[in-house]
């Protein structure tokens, strides 16, 4: 029998539960978070940090496209903190949209529909040190790096118009380089470490487990 969520006194705002999932490009963090959002449907939403990419409109189109996206300094934080405590407090923020094709953030916004629990995916949704009292669960998966490199591969080819060449220059150069200095490091602070094999049996458990959590402790002063 599924625990029910305790009752919050009317007119007062009722907190989420959240869950971040981080790792490397192609470690199947979204993957793994839409597997747990449709066990934990209909309490669960999800959100994604690549959403919260800095707008690059004032940038020439060649000029975007040689930004480092793998790189933390990419990303609103400030925003991304603020939409996250909101989030966290019950409350029902406007979330940005990115144009990947554009590297510019899209002009309409979307209205944060409130769920019971949120799960986070991105490549350092707890980066920052204030971000980690937010999560109740911090899940990291660490997946080898050929694994990785080809699930990077084939969906840049098919969803974001790049070629072969530019994959492969652009994860030398800048993907496994912010990878080593920026993403890995979250490993220490995971509370949970997955690989790159999940049973159904397991992601069960693991929804399982989510759905018991309480809310992350002082997550949401302002």
């Amino acid at each position: 029998m599924k625990s029910k969520k305790p009752e919050t006194p009317r007119g007062r705002l009722r907190p989420a539960v959240l869950v971040a999932i981080a790792g490397g490009s192609g470690s199947g963090k979204t993957w793994l978070a839409a597997a747990l959002r449709r066990r934990l449907h209909p309490h669960a939403g999800l959100l994604s940090l690549d959403d919260f990419y800095r707008d690059l409109s004032h940038l020439p189109g060649k000029a975007r496209a040689k930004s480092n996206f793998d790189s933390p300094a990419a990303i609103d934080w400030t925003l991304f903190e603020a939409t996250l405590r909101a989030i966290a407090r019950g409350e029902t923020p406007s979330l940005p949209r990115y144009d990947f094709a554009r590297h510019t953030r899209a002009p309409a916004t979307r209205r944060w529909r409130r769920r019971d629990i949120v799960l986070i995916e991105g490549l350092w949704p707890w980066g920052k040190p204030q971000l980690r009292e937010l999560f109740a669960l911090r899940i990291y998966r660490s997946v080898e790096t050929d694994l990785r490199y080809t699930r990077r591969l084939h969906r840049d080819i098919r969803h974001r118009g790049r070629t072969p060449d530019d994959v492969e220059r652009q994860w030398t150069a800048q993907v496994e380089p912010m990878y080593g200095r920026h993403v890995a490091p979250q490993l220490k602070s995971a509370d949970l470490v997955l690989d790159a094999r999940l049973a159904a049996v397991e992601l069960d458990a693991l929804a399982e487990r989510i759905r018991r959590l309480p809310p992350a402790s002082n997550m949401t002063r302002p």
